[in-house]
């Protein structure tokens, strides 16, 4: 299977973000761009530790990304990297970023859902 990550279909599309996806089998590949300032936490409230609860390997394309774990580290993942977020992680970005990842799709799928649902809630 190959695509590109603009050909994906849009699976959340949230003010400053969005999340393209599809199920590549039990993986699910994603293509996400990030606008500056987005935070991943005010939407993980309510799931595990209030923390993404979905495992992720992936590959920066641009930007960087800060990721705070549950146990209080916190990383820097910048454009050319690769990366593996276990669950129990939260995102922000202070510049516009774009990344590809590959995740489980059934957690992944459920983390959007809860993300979505809060989003709604949010307006």
């Amino acid at each position: 299977m190959r695509d590109t990550g603009e050909k994906l279909p849009v699976a959340l599309g949230l003010p400053g973000a969005t999340f393209r996806a599809a199920d590549w089998g039990d993986l699910a590949v994603a293509y996400v761009k990030l606008s500056a300032g987005a935070d991943a936490a005010p939407l993980l409230k309510g799931l595990p530790g209030d923390k993404c609860s979905c495992p992720h390997w992936g590959y920066m394309l641009e930007g960087a990304i800060h990721v705070l774990y549950a146990d209080g580290t916190e990383e820097t993942c910048r454009a050319g990297e690769l990366f593996y977020w276990p669950p129990g992680h939260t995102i922000r970005v202070e510049e516009d970023t774009a990344f590809v990842e590959f995740s489980p799709a059934q957690p992944l799928r459920e983390v959007y859902g809860h993300i979505q649902r809060v989003a709604q809630g949010m307006k």
